[in-house]
């Protein structure tokens, strides 16, 4: 919404920084990090009196879950407040690919709250049916990815762009609508069940997002495009201010919920971020990208069908638990042991996915 007073600007002064994505970029960190500094802590107290036994924990869970019983949930209320006014400041609001992201985040926000607030007002951990829930998830994940194909230019409507291998395309033709479908539901269902633990999900989030953000702003730069041999999306590098927001609203919200949280992220908030990874690597024609930048997600989800299929099959488990952040507590690591490896994990995937970038 700021990015009107570049019109004011004649060149050289105060006004003419507004035109800089990398501005507005880093005054959206910042809005979004003093913005959960400030409301964190009323927000928390606010859950705290209206939630009175916090979100309900599985009885078939790790018994070290058992003392967290009480700390409240919908936390995720906190990042995407600050993420929302953030970006709504700071981006061009004439951008599509904005609005794209936007849409998917605030749709899967709304789906997880409901989800969440069935938890807690009913006390226990079912929530809303799986079955609604994915119909619900299917149908934004439908608009916005027919809505990306629209936008982008003709020569990359509807193609699948390799990593690596710069030169090549896959034309899916229509087909690009289900598998961008697949993409957005995958990541949200994939970061959903890796948060897990106090901490776990959002840092690895915000790295991975932190990436796609960098991609964004790098395909929507003909000169750097031309330099890495990489196809360019005109505008999707507007997606950087929204990135930078999610990182500010994701520190600000990590201050609350590092090891021993006082609030948990919730369906409210895991949903709506997984979700927004995939819209943008959806917008940015980087869908393989996200399942090397966001392999950790990738993991923890196909732990989940590993053991449901395996258990079917033959009524074993190849995990003492599932997801696999549950199968090293039955081990007898340590959340924080977990958390950090975790965290070392993504960081190492995200330089991977970075450096395709350059490879060729």
């Amino acid at each position: 919404m700021l990015y009107w007073l570049s019109g004011l600007s004649e060149g050289g002064d105060l006004f003419n920084l507004f035109r800089y994505i990398t501005f507005r970029a880093g005054a959206a960190f910042f809005t979004a990090l003093i913005f959960g500094f400030i409301f964190g802590r009323p927000l928390i107290n606010y859950l705290r009196r209206t939630q009175k036994k916090g979100q309900p924990i599985r009885d078939d869970g790790p018994e070290g879950h058992f003392v967290k019983a009480g700390t409240p949930t919908m936390g995720g209320l906190l990042i995407l407040s600050a993420l929302f006014v953030s970006t709504l400041l700071w981006a061009r609001l004439d951008n599509g690919y904005v609005w794209i992201v936007l849409l998917v985040t605030a749709g899967y926000a709304a789906i997880g709250f409901a989800d969440d607030y069935a938890k807690v007002s009913k006390n226990n951990t079912k929530g809303v049916p799986g079955r609604i829930r994915m119909a619900l998830g299917l149908a934004l994940a439908f608009i916005a990815s027919a809505w990306a194909m629209w936008l982008h230019p003709t020569d990359l409507t509807g193609q699948l762009a390799l990593p690596v291998f710069k030169d090549a395309l896959i034309n899916l033709g229509l087909f690009f609508i289900p598998f961008g479908m697949l993409v957005i539901v995958g990541s949200a269902n994939a970061v959903n069940l890796t948060d897990g633990l106090d901490g776990l999900a959002i840092m690895p989030v915000m790295i991975a997002a932190a990436t796609l953000g960098v991609i964004a702003y790098t395909v929507g730069r003909v000169d750097f495009t031309d330099y890495l041999g990489v196809h360019h999306v005109p505008g999707s590098g507007e997606i950087l201010i929204f990135v930078a927001a999610l990182i500010g609203g994701g520190l600000g919200f990590l201050w609350y919920n590092a090891p021993p949280a006082a609030v948990f992220m919730g369906d409210t908030g895991s949903l709506a971020l997984g979700g927004a990874l995939g819209a943008i690597a959806v917008v940015t024609k980087h869908e393989i990208v996200l399942a090397i930048v966001g392999g950790l997600f990738v993991v923890e989800a196909l732990s989940v069908i590993i053991q449901v299929l395996y258990f079917k099959r033959t009524g074993k488990r190849v995990f003492l638990m599932a997801p696999i952040h549950h199968h090293f507590e039955k081990l007898g690591w340590k959340e924080p042991q977990i958390v950090i490896r975790f965290w070392i994990i993504a960081l190492i995937l995200a330089l991977i996915g970075l450096a395709t970038l350059k490879l060729r």
